[in-house]
């Protein structure tokens, strides 16, 4: 475990040094699980949102993107149900005074079991060398088998015991499993209790005739109560989407790993609108969709997996998650549901207006059903960045730090280098920069040797330099140098906008969809 706390400790570490995350407002000594995005963080955080965007509204002529507010009217979260059941099971330690979530209590657990199981794996990857069948072993190794058997076991437990709210199991599931307090190892434990995670606040001029609102705990809503405005201002037949990006609020009592889990982030979600009927078929679309468009990112397949809900959300009649392989285990990523037509009857029930769809091809009214895709922007910039920071021994025995973004993501995609103040180089890379910055985010940089340039722009993560020299002004050519591959070649200036921009360009990401 020590290496991956140490590899996660680097992530932290060089977010803030290269201008990625800093802790909000650090002057005043922070605030806990709050962090904002810096110049180059923005950036990339931009572009993820952008292949979003792009992958589910400019490529699908059946989802449109709509933009809530974040204040709604309050008893859209009585119909939702968040009011009363959007709650997280917690547990405090008696001696060290400290509150936990115990569903995470149990699932820390359980990823230890995993860590095991890799441990296995790795051992036996080296004593068997190329003839190692990894999904064999892990069927058939006795050790593994049971580790695997006893980590579904407790899940299953756990999941069981929170859709009944035997909330009294859960504490008896920790005490079993002789979980102690990270910090203390104390195991003397208070009773599992349920906290609500809506934060309130108020709208009005004064205390007397303000109303109680709360910020949104997530986005879904918004494109819920604007269903019918949508499908008849677009003349959307069914199946169509309606997609959004935006900020979302949770009281999280347990918030931590970094961005991983804040009280204020970021979703992209879309809400696909179905016939009755037809949910497993759109539900398996787009598990598949949605993983692909993961996989064209080329993180490795390796790094996701699909982990189904032992325990469903009470309007859900499927749930899956993609889960993805951070520097400190495998986490959920994005949730596909099947929503069944529970929020728009909710909300029909609540407002006494009709939210139905008159389908002509079935000549009937209805309300649709929904399957839902909803990612964590933050979660999905942590799973890039973590994945794309590497150190390189080179030949020389040096070392490199190597932000290996995927091009159409890193928030520089080319930085101009003159090889020297003066000689007219300087003037010659900045015409360069002039003529690049129209077509995608290009940085000029003349501090430090080139040699220091390169690895800082490496670690930056962006994907391509353009080198000036002498030779520049006599033949109009300039090196450039590949960040992944270091590999530099010789190329004319007016065709550094074709040879970057076609590495650079969103469209390469989204062709592969």
């Amino acid at each position: 475990m020590s290496t991956q706390t140490d590899q996660f400790k680097k992530v932290i570490s060089h977010a803030k040094e290269y201008g990625f995350v800093f802790p909000s407002s650090e002057i005043y000594d922070g605030l806990s699980a709050v962090y904002d995005y810096a110049q180059n963080g923005a950036a990339l955080k931009n572009n993820l949102r952008t292949y979003w965007w792009k992958s589910m509204v400019q490529l699908n002529e059946n989802i449109v993107g709509i933009d809530a507010a974040i204040f709604m009217h309050p008893t859209t979260w009585k119909a939702s149900g968040h009011v009363d059941a959007f709650n997280d099971p917690l547990i405090d330690n008696k001696t060290s005074k400290k509150r936990y979530r115990a569903d995470v209590l149990v699932e820390d657990h359980v990823a230890k079991i995993e860590a095991k199981i890799e441990k296995e794996v790795e051992k036996a990857a080296k004593r068997f060398g190329a003839d190692f069948d990894q999904a064999q072993f892990k069927s058939t190794n006795p050790r593994v088998v049971a580790y695997q058997e006893n980590a579904a076991a407790i899940l299953k437990r756990l999941g069981q015991s929170l859709e009944k709210e035997d909330l009294a199991d859960v504490k008896a599931l920790i005490e079993e499993l002789e979980i102690s307090c990270p910090e203390t190892g104390s195991r003397d434990w208070t009773e599992v209790k349920q906290f609500n995670l809506m934060f309130g606040t108020k709208l009005g001029a004064s205390a007397d005739t303000a109303m109680d609102l709360y910020l949104r705990p997530e986005t879904a809503q918004g494109i819920f109560v604007n269903f019918l405005n949508v499908q008849k201002t677009g003349r959307m037949k069914l199946p169509f989407g309606i997609a959004q990006t935006g900020k979302a609020f949770r009281n999280e009592i347990v918030a931590r790993q970094f961005i991983f889990r804040m009280r204020e982030f970021e979703q992209m979600e879309m809400q696909f609108f179905i016939p009755p009927g037809t949910q497993q078929k759109w539900y398996e679309h787009w598990k598949a969709t949605r993983l692909k468009w993961h996989l064209a990112l080329g993180l490795g397949k390796e790094n996701y997996r699909f982990h189904d809900h032992e325990k469903l959300a009470h309007y859900a009649d499927a749930a899956a998650d993609i889960e993805f392989r951070f520097p400190f285990g495998f986490k959920e990523l994005e949730g596909i549901h099947s929503r069944t037509d529970f929020d728009l009857s909710s909300h029909e029930k609540y407002t006494g207006k009709k939210l139905h769809y008159f389908d002509p091809e079935r000549n009937e009214s209805y309300v649709p059903y929904v399957v839902e895709t909803s990612i964590g922007l933050d979660r999905m910039f942590l799973a890039v960045f973590s994945n794309a920071l590497t150190e390189e021994t080179l030949e020389d025995g040096s070392v490199r730090t190597v932000l290996k973004l995927p091009p159409a993501l890193a928030p520089t995609k080319v930085a101009v280098l003159p090889l020297v103040k003066k000689d007219g180089l300087p003037e010659l890379a900045r015409s360069i920069v002039g003529d690049l910055k129209w077509s995608f985010e290009t940085t000029y940089d003349e501090k430090d040797a080139v040699g220091r340039r390169y690895r800082r722009q490496d670690a930056l993560g962006t994907p391509y330099c353009v080198t000036v020299d002498h030779q520049s002004l006599e033949d109009q050519t300039v090196t450039l140098r590949m960040r992944d591959t270091m590999l530099q070649e010789r190329i004319a200036i007016n065709d550094i906008k074709q040879i970057v921009g076609a590495e650079v360009a969103i469209e390469k990401l989204l062709r592969k969809l």
